[in-house]
């Protein structure tokens, strides 16, 4: 195996990492007990003829995993693409989700699974401003990643202040804002930014943004989870997109 290539760990991400990639994946392990899910997953990567499949003890899975739960599969495959910004800035039909200070590989797998369910969203993310691309990440992702467009500018504020250069609605995640998502018009080329629940999205990146709005009315609590928040905005997005193709 080479330097450059992405381990991915737990059924669902490497059954979809199989059905991806196939032979581009260098190997996939299994841990040696005959379990009937362990046995699929080995058999579907060799009926997509996976070069090396194996099975290993449990312990040897998880000295590999370092950590992540792997729930009996591994697998190594191509590092993931990332689009370049200016092609997501030439995108008319732009819809994207950025994310500022998402720090838990958790959440950030899980935005990533809704922006490629929900509403066929790219993501986007700083460099330093986000969890790095991991296996625990791509387990939260329950596959998604593999089909996932994704951004990573080197600053996300210069990014968002260039999508506004090009027209862009950059909507800012505000529980406190005096505007409703749902008033603002999202049929356009559209990045919806999230900021982590604790902090909301940064001074740098709220000037970037064209507007600031919020998602709901909260009565008991100051904010959503951020993985919440981006799935209640991608849904609210994808709905006025169909409301206006129709």
């Amino acid at each position: 195996m080479t330097d450059d290539q992405r381990l991915i760990a737990g059924l669902q991400p490497v059954r979809e990492a199989i059905r991806v990639h196939g032979r581009r994946l260098s190997r996939v392990v299994v841990d040696g007990r005959s379990l009937p899910r362990l046995d699929a997953l080995e058999r579907f990567a060799r009926d997509q003829q996976v070069p090396v499949v194996e099975r290993r003890p449990k312990a040897e899975l998880d000295r590999i995993a370092g950590g992540t739960m792997h729930q009996g599969v591994l697998a190594w495959g191509p590092p993931l693409g990332l689009t370049a910004p200016e092609s997501l800035l030439d995108d008319p039909t732009l819809a994207a989700i950025a994310l500022d200070g998402i720090q838990d590989p958790q959440n950030f797998g899980a935005v990533i699974r809704s922006a490629v369910g929900v509403a066929s969203a790219a993501v986007v993310f700083g460099e330093h401003s986000a969890a790095p691309l991991t296996p625990a990440t791509f387990r939260a992702s329950a596959g998604a990643v593999e089909h996932a467009r994704l951004c990573r500018p080197r600053s996300l504020s210069g990014f968002l202040r260039d999508a506004a250069a090009h027209g862009v609605t950059v909507v800012g995640l505000d529980a406190q804002a005096t505007v409703s998502l749902s008033d603002v018009d999202l049929s356009g080329p559209t990045v919806v930014v999230v900021g982590n629940e604790h902090s909301g999205i940064g001074r740098g990146v709220r000037r970037a943004c064209t507007v600031l709005a919020r998602l709901i009315e909260t009565e008991r609590i100051d904010s959503l989870n951020a993985s919440v928040a981006a799935a209640i905005a991608l849904y609210e997005l994808k709905k006025q997109r169909v409301k206006s193709a129709s």
